[in-house]
């Protein structure tokens, strides 16, 4: 028996060695961490359980044969974050430079379909040179099988992809389908086709970086939702993010105590908005200031920074929060920002989590570049996003709500179940010049009859009441007492219940 355990003592050495020392060596050279190491960053100390460790590849094409390693490029299994159970794989660099194989991706799937089952989120750590090129097609269908399973998974488990390293061609379409991507500048990438491929088909020169790069995803395409500095902040950050979310579709986000009284006002509210309607103020500050100890984890904040989007606590419980930010294009609505909510409110919805919607918005972003892009089926997506959503919905209303996008962002007529504004909220089809310049053409030649047109719309129509008069509108709030309302909103909301009618799957805008 002790030759057997020793046996098995010099297999799981070999296994965690992975592609050797020199290779290991090599990838601590370029600032990153091993795929072991990594894992252990992630998890709880010791609570990690490793499956598939002797696992080999099939492949016996070009010296394959003789050239096996234990593991065969990932780290599967699972274990605790913060007590709480996930599982996760991570692609091994020293192996192969981490190429996927037929059995890579087996061990991929075997952990996905177990996560479903037991429900738990999936974590992938992406550090990969792609599919494995001695085996063809076999690993090309190795790629399909765990696209199909994040298919499956997609609003059952949290799935959460960090890149750490490169992930090109195929692989990209995994961490895609995946619900959040977090990147390491400098170290990872993701693009379809590299920078040779680029530049022989369109001429165009280009690093990897300036392609794929953290910085690209984060601000340019939008595919990254946030990006860190290195591997030890990007897993560390992970760990918190974590705390923010269900473990699957049949339970609700935990709830964190928070010492953070429900009924705190913030008097400092009161003179947020400037007096003058076209100033900006930043709408980051009232998310602080009425979020539970001023704890924000906000997503793709390099992108579309016209809508702001993230997670937080009230009263402990976990709400997605999505704000117009007057900053940034006075705050109204383009392709970009629709797509970015709209993406994130249907995570929220899909988990449980509550949606908080701040809105100040002007309108519809104008010109022939958002109309010939598609803003109208792109702004659907967030109209659809908010209509479909069954979570409770609180919206408040800090000042301007003009036009379609007042319906788009959570109104009462897309089934918003508290809908508060503030006293100087702006409720209207427009804002009062462009109405009566419309309204009363005839009068254009004549600036002081102008004048006093707007003046009279503006006392009409500029100010929260009229939509209060027809419901739409629940109360008309201090913005002092904002996170009080909203935590009593929630309160009187944990036990909602609300059904779309029954189908397959509804088809929205793409």
């Amino acid at each position: 028996m002790h030759d057997i355990l020793q046996a098995l003592e010099a297999k799981r050495a070999l296994a965690r060695l992975g592609g050797g020392e020199k290779r290991i060596a090599a990838q601590h050279a370029k600032g990153k961490l091993t795929a072991r190491e990594r894992l252990e960053l992630l998890f709880d100390e010791g609570s990690f359980e490793e499956w598939d460790m002797f696992v080999e590849h099939r492949c016996v094409d070009f010296g394959m044969a003789d050239n096996k390693i234990p593991g065969d490029g990932v780290v599967t299994g699972y274990g605790m974050i913060n007590g709480r159970l996930a599982f996760a794989f991570s692609q091994d660099f020293t192996v192969f430079g981490g190429a996927l194989s037929e059995s890579h991706a087996e061990k991929i799937c075997k952990v996905m379909d177990q996560a479903m089952k037991v429900g738990a989120p999936v974590i992938g750590l992406n550090d990969s040179g792609g599919a494995r090129i001695q085996e063809g097609v076999a690993s090309l269908g190795g790629y399909a099988d765990v696209f199909q399973k994040n298919a499956l998974a997609s609003g059952v488990i949290p799935q959460i992809s960090m890149i750490m390293g490169p992930c090109a061609g195929g692989a990209v379409y995994s961490p895609a389908m995946t619900d959040f991507i977090f990147m390491v500048k400098d170290s990872s990438y993701m693009f379809v086709t590299g920078p040779e491929v680029v530049k022989t088909v369109t001429h165009e020169e280009v690093s990897a970086e300036e392609l794929g790069g953290a910085t690209t995803h984060n601000t340019k395409s939008g595919v990254a939702d946030l990006s860190f500095e290195n591997d030890v902040e990007a897993l560390l950050m992970l760990r918190r993010f974590f705390n923010y979310l269900p473990l699957s579709n049949r339970e609700k986000a935990p709830v964190r105590p928070s010492g953070d009284p429900a009924n705190r006002l913030d008097h400092s509210l009161d003179t947020l908005v400037p007096d003058n309607p076209n100033k900006p103020y930043d709408i980051k500050e009232l998310i602080l200031k009425v979020v539970d100890d001023g704890d924000f984890f906000e997503l793709q904040p390099g992108y579309a920074k016209n809508i702001v989007t993230g997670f937080a606590r009230m009263e402990g419980q976990t709400v997605g929060i999505v704000a117009n930010q007057p900053l940034v294009l006075a705050g109204c609505l383009d392709i970009k920002s629709s797509i970015k909510a709209a993406r994130f409110v249907r995570f929220c919805d899909a988990f449980h989590i509550p949606v908080v919607t701040f809105v100040d918005v002007p309108g519809f972003m104008p010109g022939t570049a958002q109309e010939y892009g598609g803003i109208i089926k792109h702004g659907a997506k967030l109209l659809y996003a908010y209509a479909e959503a069954t979570v409770p919905k609180i919206t408040v209303i800090t000042r301007k709500a003009y036009g379609g996008a007042y319906d788009v962002m959570a109104s009462k007529h897309l089934r918003g179940d508290v809908n508060f504004a503030w006293p100087n909220a702006e409720i209207a089809v427009m804002g009062a010049k462009g109405a009566v310049e419309i309204i009363f053409r005839e009068d254009k030649k004549d600036p002081a009859k102008l004048a006093e047109r707007e003046a009279e719309y503006k006392a009409r129509f500029a100010n929260p009441f009229v939509a209060g008069a027809r419901g739409f509108i629940d109360d008309v709030i201090q913005p002092h007492e904002t996170r009080k309302r909203i935590c009593r909103s929630l309160a009187m909301l944990k036990d909602k219940k609300l059904e779309n009618p029954w189908r397959k799957h509804g088809n929205i805008p793409l």
